[in-house]
């Protein structure tokens, strides 16, 4: 059986990311690929026309329909450290009141989730799997959020001295912790072998939400390797005495020639004659036929690497991140102990420095053409002499 392939569709709220995705799942299912899709929201019910649980179940042939249901995965994966949290922090010398407020952390339904797909993903039957996912950069940001939590809650230092302190025979919160962090690894490898397609209509506002949503996607370290431009009027739609839906079609086709600054293929959709409800009818729509199997598409230039590329230069040394499509206006940078916190229109990532930048200072950092350069010098305090 080939690898199992995992397509993911976002984009902004009512642009048909749901629609979208169950076309392709039940095009993909017709060509004879057994196909699992997932949704994270309620509405995919309403897409097929028919009940959608949380356990695959086949809503036609070779098609199988999930509603991710974040409780389910939460006693295996979140409970074991969730129960000792109290006694863990006052062992640890923290304030433990706040305890209760941590194990129900913001994020951690967008964590489950992701652990669910990971599941289906690696051990599930399938040849391909489509996840309909509207809220993509904020699920998706959650593992290395978690993780640094992870590691300011038991650092190394800690681990050794309590496995120390208990004989080496093993201590309940750092096999919970290793067991979450595991969740959290494995999570992150599946994200990154995925392909996103960024979902959009032809209209101003949703083209300038979806140039940052591409950015920040970019930016967590995610591959959007195709923009699916839906609801597209098709050239034979006639217009009235006004001429109205000329004036829209025409402005669709002047957006629809900005979407080239995406750098990705931009695959179209234009309106079905009737609303596409049902598996019968989201096969039938005019979804490409690329969308339906993503082995054919490179992974764009550019966002091959989450962490950067470093370069050494004559004084010390430049981190290069692709941030395509961020603007000067829109990015804010700043150094927080031993991170990098990247914020390009609204979306932040903290990206934790290698050992040698964390013993560097920031002197500046220029964008140009989508790459954000950021320069470190030494600090002769830190580095030894011969390297400074």
């Amino acid at each position: 059986m080939p690898p199992v392939r995992l397509v993911v569709f976002t984009g902004k709220g009512g642009v048909g990311t749901t629609t979208t995705a169950a076309a392709t799942a039940a095009r993909a299912a017709g060509q004879g690929l057994k196909t699992l899709l997932l949704s994270v929201g309620s509405s995919l019910a309403d897409v097929l026309a028919t009940s959608v649980g949380a356990e695959p179940a086949e809503v036609a042939a070779g098609l199988f329909a999930q509603r991710i249901d974040p409780r389910q995965v939460a006693a295996r994966v979140w409970d074991p450290v969730r129960t000792m949290l109290p006694a863990a922090l006052d062992d640890l010398g923290l304030d433990p009141v706040g305890a209760e407020d941590l194990a129900d952390l913001p994020g951690l339904d967008a964590l489950l989730t992701l652990v669910a797909v990971r599941e289906q993903v690696h051990d599930g039957p399938w040849d391909l799997v489509v996840l309909d996912c509207p809220a993509a950069f904020e699920v998706f940001a959650v593992p290395a959020q978690l993780e640094r939590l992870l590691l300011r809650l038991l650092p190394m230092e800690r681990r050794i001295d309590r496995l120390t302190a208990r004989g080496m025979t093993g201590d309940p919160l750092v096999t919970a912790v290793d067991g979450l962090a595991r969740e959290l690894a494995s999570v992150r490898s599946m994200l990154s072998g995925a392909r996103v397609r960024l979902v959009l209509t032809p209209e101003a506002t949703v083209l300038a939400h979806s140039r940052r949503l591409f950015t920040a996607l970019v930016l967590s370290g995610l591959t959007v390797d195709a923009v699916v431009a839906n609801k597209v009027f098709p050239p034979g739609v006639p217009g009235d005495r006004g001429g109205w839906p000329e004036s829209r079609r025409d402005r669709q086709q002047e957006l629809l020639e900005e979407t080239s600054a995406f750098g990705v293929p931009v695959q179209r959709v234009e309106y079905a004659p009737g609303e596409p409800a049902g598996v019968r009818a989201l096969a039938a729509l005019e979804v490409p036929d690329g969308l339906s199997a993503p082995e054919g598409l490179p992974a764009p230039e550019g966002q091959v690497d989450p962490d950067g590329r470093i370069e050494r230069t004559g004084t010390g040394f430049t981190l290069h991140l692709a941030l395509p499509l961020a603007r000067r206006d829109d990015l804010d940078l700043g150094r927080r102990g031993d991170d990098l916190v990247i914020t390009a229109a609204g979306y932040r990532r903290v990206l934790h420095l290698p050992a040698a930048l964390r013993r560097c200072e920031v002197t500046g950092a220029s964008l140009r053409d989508g790459t954000l350069a950021v320069r470190f010098v030494p600090d002769p305090a830190q580095f030894p002499a011969r390297w400074v």
